[in-house]
């Protein structure tokens, strides 16, 4: 008899659920549902991320801490080398912005170690980036706030004077403030720019309903799914608490339109505001998927698996449009866990390095 195939090893990020949610969590239990038998690798850059410690079905198998991006390209690919030799890592499913860049300068380091990575091709990373909205927007024929960056915090308020208070100030990846003065601006600016760096950029800010919209891409200018929802509640950080789904002709055809021009592959965020008898502004665009990916998996369109089995040569999913009016609402709960599990994820097994500082990245734990 011949050998039983192993099952795939994905290694997801972005495992917090708590106040300001990461994506990962959902993207493991939409997975999940379709493919039990798929093994999952959290990848971490915080032991005080909650999906570290879930015991649900948004749970990683086991879980490593990483360098943060910002250590670059190869402290990561030293990363992944030490834990795909214990693993035996398939596919990366980056959750969070800033590890597209990396992940997209070691593609062909992973592909020649037999891992495939979901990231789009970076002319279509920077072509959605907040910078280059105003670009974008009118080629996809929709409008977009007025967006400007500075690399100063004295550059910055003289952009938003130009632009007019109220505004938001933006990091470039991370981050958002809405501000009424120069000196909350400056405040903000601060705030951004001593964790991310610069540039730091002001918008304009548009009032209105604000709609979601979570989709995939085929990477030749097609859409493979999408589902948009209007926020009906959102946090103090403006993330989707609860949210409604929309079959809008406009909105349907703004997506189509951006997926077109970026030749997008794989998964992406379109964020719109429309102002009350105005059309929609292109607010933001992010390339990965939403926080409440799982409700759209719950409700037949489980764009996480198909993007996991496509990449892997896997059957996939078959998709239904989610029916409008269907909803969700976020329900947060406590996790029971034992302190001793941080010190797991503290110390690497094989080296014995305890050291949860500047070198905390050698940590892992088994969940």
């Amino acid at each position: 008899m011949g050998q039983t195939k192993k099952a795939p090893v994905i290694a997801v990020s972005g495992l917090h659920r708590g106040e300001s949610p990461q994506p990962g969590g959902a993207v493991i239990q939409s997975i999940r549902a379709h493919d039990p038998e798929i093994r999952f690798v959290g990848i971490s850059y915080d032991i005080m991320e909650t999906g570290l410690f879930s015991q649900g079905s948004d749970r990683a198998d086991a879980a490593y801490l990483f360098p943060y991006p910002m250590a670059g390209a190869e402290s990561l690919l030293t990363r992944i080398k030490e834990v795909h030799a214990r693993e035996n890592l398939s596919l990366i499913i980056p959750t969070l912005d800033s590890e597209l860049e990396n992940l997209i300068a070691l593609r062909e380091d992973l592909a020649r170690m037999g891992i495939a990575v979901v990231a789009p091709d970076r002319g279509a990373l920077v072509a959605r980036s907040k910078p280059m909205l105003e670009v974008l927007g009118p080629q996809a024929g929709v409008a977009t706030p007025r967006t400007r960056m500075a690399g100063t915090a004295a550059g910055l308020a003289a952009e938003a004077a130009r632009i007019g208070y109220p505004c938001f100030v933006k990091g470039a990846l991370y981050e958002a403030h809405l501000v009424h003065s120069e000196a909350q601006l400056l405040s903000a600016f601060s705030g951004i720019f001593s964790v991310w760096g610069g540039p730091v950029l002001v918008q304009e800010a548009i009032y209105g309903e604000e709609y979601d919209i979570a989709a995939v891409g085929d990477g030749k200018g097609g859409v493979v799914g999408a589902v948009a929802v209007r926020k009906l509640l959102r946090s103090r950080m403006g993330k989707a608490f609860a949210g409604v789904v929309v079959d809008d002709p406009a909105i349907n055809e703004i997506t189509k339109r951006l997926f077109a021009i970026l030749k997008w592959r794989g998964p992406l965020e379109i964020e719109l505001v429309k102002p009350q008898g105005q059309p929609h502004f292109l607010f933001e665009i992010n390339p990965r998927f939403p926080a409440w990916i799982s409700f759209a998996a719950k409700i037949g369109l489980n764009l996480p698996a198909w993007v996991a089995a496509d990449a892997l040569g896997r059957p996939v999913p078959h998709l239904s449009p989610g029916k409008p009016g269907t909803m969700f609402l976020r329900h947060c709960e406590d996790i029971v866990a034992d302190i001793s599990q941080i010190a797991d994820l503290s110390i690497d097994r094989e080296t014995g390095d305890t050291s949860i500082g500047q070198d905390n990245n050698r940590g892992s734990v088994d969940a």
